[in-house]
């Protein structure tokens, strides 16, 4: 999910997932050295984990990358050198070693998004290898059972400073959200209410019902939307509607 850039940042900032993320990379950037680096960011789809690796990228000028199911081991490590503006080399042993001198050298986290396509890969040893060649923090960024997923890999999971539950998005969000989202109009705060609580704590759902708002305003010519001026119109909760076939 995208964040508009204009006037956003300072906003986005604020959003509960994007600080626990901050919090949990600054930790591992600030961290004794003898401590592991590698961090996991999991939850439900469309809780803004991915915003929030995106901002906390962007702060901490760390590299990122959203793995693909698709992805061999070559494709993961061609895809972070693309990312890091180096040339691979030919072999998957060489390419590696690129990655790990360069996050060495630059001293810059390295970000994972979709990292269980990594696990169902069998490909997830590659990020322990690279943390351990470079020491350069490294944040997995997945979904909810991305966990107990990793436990089949006990050097692994043994090398993870932090697990960062990622939290439901709360009414507050949602205010935060309003003013990045619906900046031309005012939405009330009890339709805000609605919307809040209709998400089911999913960051992505909030947004697509600020945008909603914001059109039919528009559409309406008003500049302020509430409750009772939004009626009997549906808000979006991400499931299929319901189709009635006249037999």
């Amino acid at each position: 999910m995208s964040m508009p850039d204009a006037n956003g940042g300072s906003t986005l900032a604020v959003l509960t997932n994007v600080a626990l993320c901050a919090e949990a990379l600054n930790a591992a950037i600030s961290r004794q050295h003898q401590l592991p680096g590698l961090l996991c960011l999991y939850g439900p789809a469309g809780w803004g984990k991915t915003s929030a690796a995106a901002y906390c990228a962007n702060r901490y000028r760390a590299y990122f990358v959203a793995a693909k199911s698709v992805w061999s081991k070559k494709a993961f490590l061609g895809a972070i050198l693309k990312e890091m503006g180096v040339s691979p080399a030919r072999t998957i042993s060489d390419m590696a070693d690129q990655v790990a001198e360069q996050l060495a050298v630059s001293q810059r986290p390295l970000i994972v998004d979709e990292v269980d396509h990594l696990v169902a890969g069998n490909h997830i040893e590659l990020v322990r290898d690279l943390f351990e060649s470079s020491l350069s923090p490294i944040l997995m960024i997945g979904e909810e059972l991305l966990p107990a997923k990793l436990k089949k890999w006990e050097r692994f999971h043994s090398r993870v400073l932090r697990w960062v539950p990622a939290q439901a998005a709360t009414i507050e969000d949602a205010q935060h959200l309003r003013k990045m989202y619906c900046p031309q109009i005012k939405v009330a705060d009890d339709l805000m209410d609605r919307i809040a609580r209709m998400a089911n704590g999913s960051v992505r759902r909030i947004v697509v019902n600020l945008a909603l708002v914001q059109e039919a305003a528009l559409a309406g010519g008003v500049t302020k939307m509430d409750l009772g001026a939004w009626g009997e119109r549906e808000l979006y909760t991400g499931e299929a509607p319901v189709r009635r076939i006249a037999a």
